[in-house]
């Protein structure tokens, strides 16, 4: 059960709103572990090293190792708390694992050939993947990154479904997947939407005629010579 990521933590000592506004001025990031049949845990975590470590994907759904001055313990991301308006991260939930208990984790999907599918390629469509992530359920070891959704062979209009995914050895869907009875597109390729320019232009030519058929400002009609000369 190994794991390509690693996160250095310290015990946290100070509690409430005031001590967390100042951790978070000095670039740590409050967390706690839980789970295991151990007690729950409060961390600091260094809040550079857990932002590079948010924006790699697999991170999301992978093992990691939480190393503290008493060790080092495995466990999964379960829940990160972002301030609303600026790119701070304010708390963390990591779970515990346990070698010998199941999963049940949102792998992210992968698709693949989408640029020679010949939906694509030679009638121009566009891939739409409606599902980006599925749940699953499955030992740590047999835990992966993502999920990779071969749609290379998908022709125009044509789609993938849940039931049509090849899991990988080990891995089950949750019962959450999906409900039952159903069957939800993981992806299709579609025709690229047209805007519609036929009544536009129609328009345009409408106006032109009118233009057309209206005289210039500084020229003047008949009806308008024969009231000059009349007086009105």
């Amino acid at each position: 059960m190994s794991s390509n990521y690693e996160l250095d933590a310290r015990p946290r000592e100070a509690f409430g709103t005031n001590a967390s506004r100042r951790q978070r001025h000095d670039k740590q990031v409050p967390a706690v572990v839980y789970g295991a049949g151990k007690d729950n845990e409060s961390l600091m975590l260094d809040h550079h090293q857990v932002v590079n470590s948010l924006e790699k994907e697999a991170f999301h759904s992978a093992i990691i190792d939480l190393k503290t001055d008493t060790g080092s313990q495995q466990v999964i991301l379960r829940e990160v708390q972002m301030h609303p308006h600026r790119p701070i991260v304010l708390h963390i939930d990591f779970q515990r694992i346990k070698a010998t208990e199941k999963l049940h984790m949102k792998v992210p999907l992968h698709f693949e050939g989408a640029d020679v599918a010949p939906g694509v390629k030679i009638d121009g469509g566009i891939l739409a993947h409606p599902m980006t992530e599925l749940d699953i359920t499955c030992l740590p070891k047999d835990l992966p990154q993502y999920i990779a959704i071969d749609v290379s062979e998908l022709q125009m209009n044509q789609s993938l479904h849940l039931s049509d995914i090849q899991l990988p050895e080990a891995v089950e869907l949750t019962a959450t997947a999906y409900h039952e009875g159903e069957d939800p597109t993981v992806a299709i390729v579609t025709a690229p939407k047209v805007v519609e320019e036929e009544g536009i232009e129609g328009v345009d030519e409408a106006a032109a005629g009118e233009s057309e058929d209206q005289p210039a400002d500084d020229e003047a009609t008949p009806a308008d010579s024969d009231r000059a000369k009349s007086g009105e």
